[in-house]
């Protein structure tokens, strides 16, 4: 095993070990028919095709889901270098959002090739999600989420990520785009708000590092991090709830209008 750990709580660590992927592969017979046979054969469905549908459009018209959208987010985490010294890292997650046309409830699946999730982070981004779920007022019984790790070997710990993985997510939902040069790091709190996190005066220096423009931070510092310095021309902005996070990374409410307004017709005698 390559690779070492930082053991904060709220920290993303990285350890590196071999994988195998194994593929399988299909054949299909192929039917041969004779030169005439295959001229009335052929002859036969252009006929066809005149007078019946194209069943395959229908098929996916009818089957395939209302929407499916892949995209990469970048997450904040702290790793060990080469000198077993904490640093901050940016790192990508691939996340593939379908909306289904039944409505048999949300389904989250963690990939586990290449890279994988813990457990816990799994739990903390399935429960980020139902409480920005709800605090943006959607119904997200038709979802699919699905998140992959792109680095091979390696397991993904800590909950950081799951304030911006849960926003990223209804942010598809809504057709909003996020800003590509802000990034968020927190938890998502029962009451609503961004969580306190470890590590954050190394993750803005890998942020950046990367070039990004602002880092999200929680209002509530880690007594554990100390005094830290912005760097030049970056801004680092502490935001409190999960709504005034999702504002600024897409510049857009993340309960509209129409949200609130279905939500009290609903509830009007």
């Amino acid at each position: 095993m390559v690779g070492s750990s930082v053991s904060s709580r709220t920290c993303s660590r990285w350890f590196f070990k071999s994988s195998v992927t194994q593929t399988s592969l299909c054949v299909r017979s192929i039917a041969f028919l004779t030169t005439s046979a295959l001229f009335v054969s052929l002859a036969f469905v252009g006929v066809v095709s005149l007078s019946l549908p194209s069943w395959s459009n229908a098929a996916s018209d009818t089957d395939g889901p209302l929407k499916h959208i892949r995209t990469t987010i970048p997450i904040l985490g702290t790793t060990t270098d080469e000198n077993a010294e904490a640093v901050g890292i940016v790192a990508e997650i691939q996340l593939e959002f379908l909306e289904r046309r039944d409505h048999d409830g949300l389904d989250v699946q963690f990939q586990s090739t290449p890279g994988k999730f813990s457990p816990y982070a799994q739990q903390s981004v399935i429960e980020a999600l139902h409480l920005v779920v709800k605090a943006a007022a959607l119904n997200p019984d038709s979802w699919t989420i699905r998140f992959q790790l792109p680095y091979p070997g390696v397991t993904l710990y800590g909950e950081s990520l799951s304030a911006m993985a849960a926003l990223n997510i209804v942010a598809l939902a809504k057709n909003e785009p996020v800003d590509e040069e802000t990034v968020l790091t927190g938890t998502v709190t029962a009451d609503g708000h961004v969580g306190t996190v470890g590590g954050v005066p190394l993750k803005i220096l890998a942020a950046y590092k990367q070039h990004y423009r602002k880092v999200l931070i929680p209002e509530e510092p880690d007594v554990a991090d100390g005094d830290w310095e912005t760097p030049f021309l970056m801004e680092v902005r502490p935001v409190g709830s999960i709504s005034k996070a999702y504002l600024a990374l897409t510049n857009r409410p993340l309960r509209t209008v129409l949200a609130q307004h279905s939500l009290t017709a609903g509830l009007t005698p």
